[in-house]
Formats: C-alpha cells, structure tokens, sequence
C-alpha cells in the first residue's frame, strides 16, 4: 500500500466511544423510554436543526481521526519505508488548501500579499509595490479586471450545486415532517455554503492565510477535531466522579458527604487556570524529558492533549458534583425512595434504579454548558501558553497567532473571526441542542405529564 494507517491514543478513545455508543443505541432501540424522548427531540425545529450542525461538526472531526503515514520511494535493498509525518483523511480531502501556502498574510478573497515588498517591475525598476499570490487568484491574467466576473460564476455554480444536492435530498422525503422547516432550511445553508467552498476554496484563500501562509480555512477545518475532543474526552474523565461522589454525598451523608464536601471544597478553594497549569506544565517536561517514547510529533502532541483533558476532567467535576449532591438529598425524602427502603430495596440498587435516572437531565444538561466551556478554556489556556501543543492546530493557537496582528496596521482580522464563528457555531449548536434534550427528557417540563 501507499500508505500505512496509524492509531494515535485520542483516536483508539474514539472507536471506544463511538462503539459503546453504537451497542447503546442497539440495546435501547426498541426501549420507548429512550425513543420517545429522541423523537420528541428531532421532532422540533430547533432541535433537529442544531442536531445537524453538530452531525456536521461530528463528521469533520471522525474524518480527521482517520489517521496515516505515506510510504516513501522505495529503495533496492530495503524495506519500506514511511513518511515521519502523520496526516488524515481530512488532510486528504483539503490538499488543495494544506498544499498552497503563501508567504505570509493575504486577506480574504485576495489575489495579492497584505503588505508592500521591493518588487521588480515590468521595466526592470525596483518598486514598492504588493506581489501577486503564489496561489490565490493565480489564474487570472489581469485581476483587476477579472476577479469579480470570475467569482460570481465560480460561486454561482457553487451555488446551484448545492441546491441541486438539497433538493435531491430532501424532496424525496418531504412529506416527513422531520424534512420541514428548520430542518430543510439549515441543510439548504449547510449545502450552499458547502457548494460555495469547494468552487471557491481550491482557487481563492476564501478567508485568507495566516503569517506563514496556511490557509485560515483549513486550520479553522483542522481545530474542529481539538475542540471537539477536548470537550468530549474531558466530559468523560468528569462524569463517573462528579455522578458517583455528588450522588454519594447526597444520599449516604454522614461521613461520606463530609469527606466528598472537604475534597471538593478544597479543590475549589485553589484557582482553577494554576491547577491546570501547574499540572500541564508538569506533564510537559516529562513528555520534552522522554522524547524516545515518541515516534512522531504527532503522537507527542496527541500525549499531550489527553494529558490536558485528564487534568480538565479532574479538576472539573466539583461544579456538577454539588448539584447532584442538592438533588439526592431532595431525593432520597420522597415517597419512592422511602418505599423503596421500607421494603429493603439494598441502596446500591436505590442508586442505580431510582436516584440516577432522575438526575439525568440535570447531568445532561451540565455536561453540555460545560462541554461548551471546555471548548472556550481551550482557547483561553493555548492563549496563555498552557493548552495543547504548539505543533497541533486548534482555534486557541489560532486565536493566540492572531491576537498580535491586532495591533498592528493595517489589522489582519481574519484569523481571529475565523477561530470566533466555527467556536461560536458549535457552542451554541450545543447549548441549544441540550435545551431541548433537557425538555424532552425532565418529567416536570411542560407539555409531560
């Protein structure tokens, strides 16, 4: 093959997952407790709108987890050999945009560099003048005639292209109301804009390039996965500790609410951003102490990112923890629960059978606000030097490259509204997505019974 697959640990976290979700939704498909509140979900505007959002986000980010090495030329004599350099299927996908690097800023659209150089004129003179991109716009013989002619009927063909896709898509299954609405109108925008992009994309940097020329459209593409595992795994390290110790305190008290009460009391009493970079840091000079145990930058900078989401995990549950803990001592006084002891129901199957379920909306929608700040703290701790690698491309590196040229004149803008809108469209996919998920699934929402 001209390739060799490779499994870095976020990814071998990633089949787990999508496999234990998989054998969940198998278990439960024909559980009505379970598929109720999924229909009455996707059943809502907002709901099966945003539900499509974060699908797409999804698909980037499991399309960027497809990770490879290419085989190098063959030599006589030796075995094959492999590329140092780890990519993905996403890589693959976007080669255009990861091929073409500039020399270093160009704005949106643009078909020159954002700044003066000494240039060699047509007569031979040096002048100051903005060069021509490498790339961006080189197919046109005179830009200033031609750009705009051309992108409207590159982005016109873009755009039918994207229509027609809808409409392949969705009037076949019109009559369903799930196709209605705000379903059908955000798969339209989605198609669209998506049409646009690959008429656009391979031709023109259609939100610039970055001080080393990369295209800002392909590192906002390539942050989607990091943000997407931050908030992901980070949730996972927090959820058993924050359900088990929160649910613990409330419903056993005594003792075990004290000692849980003191840990978490604790933990809070320290500032949070020291704990995390004191942790990190420590975790980065035993990854830069060994580097034998890594065979590419890659895997070294992967190591580093699920340190980071383990320390965010184990610093992060307190918040949920002491709300699970109000809700179980609310809990554990009513009829049910009651009954359930009097009839000498053992408490760990009190937990499982009757506590738990009734905390879940809340879990639920915790884990979501919090999925959201996770994402956000990324940005936050990459700023301040703490985050994930400096080598892996996330919308904090982005923000932290950017936040420099701000001051600068004239402003280059474009790298930090890029990071801002794909951060800010999954948060509030999010957000929104688990407000109604919170509804469907809390019995004291409106409209249940």
């Amino acid at each position: 093959m001209s390739f060799k697959p490779v499994l870095l640990g976020s990814d071998v976290l990633i089949l787990v997952l999508l496999a234990l979700v998989a054998a969940g939704v198998w278990l439960l498909r024909h559980n009505d407790t379970f598929r109720a509140p999924l229909r009455q979900v996707l059943a809502s505007p907002v709901g099966s709108a945003t539900a499509l959002i974060l699908a797409v986000y999804v698909g980037i980010g499991l399309l960027d987890s497809l990770h490879y090495v290419e085989r190098l030329p063959d030599v006589p004599g030796k075995p094959a050999q492999y590329s140092g350099e780890v990519k993905s299927a996403l890589d693959k996908v976007l080669a255009p945009l990861r091929e073409q690097v500039e020399k270093t800023y160009s704005a949106p659209f643009a078909t020159h560099l954002y700044a003066k150089e000494t240039v060699t004129g047509p007569d031979g003179r040096e002048v100051r003048d903005y060069p021509r991109l490498k790339f961006g716009g080189a197919h046109l013989a005179h830009p200033e005639n031609d750009f705009r002619p051309d992108v409207l009927k590159r982005g016109g063909l873009g755009v039918l292209g994207g229509l027609a896709s809808w409409a392949l898509l969705v009037f076949p299954f019109f009559q369903r109301e799930g196709c209605r609405g705000a379903f059908s109108g955000t798969l339209l925008v989605i198609l669209v804009s998506t049409g646009l992009l690959i008429a656009l994309a391979p031709h023109y940097h259609v939100l610039g390039t970055d001080k080393v020329g990369q295209d800002v459209l392909y590192l906002s593409l390539k942050s989607v996965r990091t943000g997407l595992l931050i908030g992901t795994l980070t949730t996972l390290v927090m959820l058993p500790l924050a359900i088990g110790l929160g649910i613990a305190a409330g419903y056993f008290g005594g003792k075990v609410d004290d000692l849980i009460q003191y840990v978490y009391t604790t933990l809070n009493s320290i500032p949070g951003v020291l704990l995390i970079a004191a942790a990190v840091l420590v975790v980065q000079v035993q990854i830069e102490s060994h580097p034998e145990l890594f065979d590419t930058a890659a895997a070294r900078a992967d190591v580093r990112l699920l340190a980071l989401c383990a320390i965010l995990g184990a610093t992060g549950w307190t918040g949920l923890a002491r709300l699970l803990r109000a809700e179980a001592l609310k809990l554990r006084e009513l009829e049910f629960v009651q009954a359930a002891q009097a009839f000498g129901v053992t408490r760990d199957r009190i937990v499982l059978r009757h506590l738990l379920p009734n905390v879940m909306h809340i879990v639920l929608i915790s884990v979501v606000i919090d999925f959201s700040g996770l994402v956000l703290a990324e940005a936050v701790l990459s700023y301040v030097g703490v985050g994930v690698d400096p080598a892996m491309i996330s919308f904090g590196n982005m923000i932290n490259g950017a936040r420099l040229e701000l001051a600068r004149e004239p402003v280059v803008w474009w790298q930090l509204v890029a990071a801002f809108l794909f951060m800010f469209a999954l948060v509030l996919a999010a957000n929104l997505f688990a407000d109604q998920v919170r509804d469907a699934l809390d019995p004291k929402a409106k409209g249940r019974p």
